[in-house]
């Protein structure tokens, strides 16, 4: 069980305040337009899904807000300041995480290797221990295999390995992108468990996710893109009920 302890509590003023504020984003990729003014808006101590099909520009959003691709117009701005032009590094000391698809664990070192570097920009190392053993006790299937090689882990252990790598930094803003991608049912279950978990300590996750059935049960509030474009927001439950979502991303 999560301690609760790890990650703070919030009370209702305090989960009003906007946390990441996105306006008139527009991302290119050499001549083609990938994102289109796209403006969004994530609360402390939300979930906000971002769903949409293949291609559609969901994880090129996240790269944009945690700095790993540039845009051509628009703000990012995060706690209150503007870091559309920061590096990626200084969005880490910031406050951010980003827990990227596909995983990107280093295959070729031990699980606590991993989880360490997840804490590179921190300097209390006391408290850094400290953090492993709770992100064991969140995981205990990575505490069993804490020296095995990243790589030999399955698909679900690593996935659980890249969000506690994320959360080494213990950061404010938790960008997941597509934590389902490529699992079985059973883990992709067990992976949401987790994410409702981080959810209840008041946490702020903005959820890129292809599930959009499990991402907006999860979700305070959820935004659509298609082609690069935002099409449909509003409260998650009312966007499961939406027919538009229901015939195009919920079968």
């Amino acid at each position: 069980m999560m301690d609760k302890n790890f990650l703070p509590q919030m009370n209702a003023d305090e989960r009003r305040y906007v946390l990441l504020d996105v306006k008139g984003l527009f991302i290119n990729y050499g001549g083609i337009q990938a994102l289109q003014d796209i403006n969004l808006t994530v609360n402390l101590g939300e979930v906000v899904s971002l769903i949409g099909a293949n291609g559609a520009g969901k994880s090129t959003t996240l790269r944009a807000i945690s700095r790993m691709v540039n845009s051509r117009a628009g703000q990012i701005v995060y706690d209150g300041r503007n870091i559309t032009r920061c590096q990626t590094h200084e969005v880490v000391k910031l406050g951010i995480a980003h827990s990227p698809e596909g995983r990107r664990v280093l295959a070729r070192q031990t699980i606590l290797v991993n989880l360490e570097l997840g804490a590179y920009i921190r300097s209390d190392y006391a408290e850094v221990k400290a953090d492993l053993e709770k992100q064991f006790e969140i995981f205990p299937r990575l505490a069993e295999r804490r020296h095995q090689l990243a790589g030999t882990l399955s698909g679900g252990e690593q996935q659980m390995l890249a969000i506690a790598r994320a959360l080494m930094s213990r950061p404010k803003l938790l960008l997941l992108d597509e934590p389902s991608l490529g699992l079985a049912p059973a883990i992709v279950r067990e992976i949401f468990t987790i994410i409702q978990n981080l959810r209840s300590t008041g946490v702020t996750i903005l959820l890129v996710e292809q599930n959009a059935n499990l991402a907006l049960q999860i979700a305070d509030r959820g935004y659509v893109l298609e082609a690069g474009n935002l099409t449909l927001s509003g409260v998650a439950s009312d966007l499961l009920k939406n027919e538009r979502v229901k015939q195009a991303y919920l079968g």
